[in-house]
C-alpha cells in the first residue's frame, strides 16, 4: 500500500530550513534506501508544502518519518497528515 505524507510549511520555510536541511535529506535518503520512501519533493509557486510518497504495510511508515524529521521537530512544518493512496495506473507503481 502507498501512503502520502502531506506537509504544510511555515511562511518563511525556505529561509529557515538551512540548518536542518542536511539532516532532513539524510533521513530521506535512508528511507529511500530502505524502500520506504518512493518519491518526495517540495511544492512550488507558492513554496508552501511538500509531498512524500511512502510504501508500506501501514501509515506508520510515513508517520514515523514525520515524527523524526528535523523540519517537523524544529517547527518548519506547521501541520502534516498521512493519507492512504490507491494507485490505479502508472509505470513507477505496480499494484499488488
Amino acid at each position: 500500500m502507498y501512503y502520502i505524507l502531506f506537509y504544510k510549511t511555515i511562511d518563511d520555510y525556505i529561509e529557515k530550513r538551512a540548518p536542518f536541511r542536511a539532516e532532513h535529506l539524510a533521513l530521506a535518503q535512508e528511507a529511500t534506501k530502505s524502500g520506504a520512501l518512493v518519491l518526495a519533493g517540495a511544492l512550488d509557486d507558492p513554496a508552501d508544502g511538500a509531498v512524500l510518497v511512502f510504501k508500506g504495510n501501514s501509515p506508520k511508515v510515513a508517520e514515523d518519518f514525520a515524527k523524526n524529521d528535523p523540519y517537523v521537530k524544529n517547527g518548519l512544518i506547521s501541520e502534516w497528515s498521512v493519507r492512504p493512496w490507491t494507485v490505479v495506473i502508472g509505470s513507477l507503481f505496480k499494484t499488488p
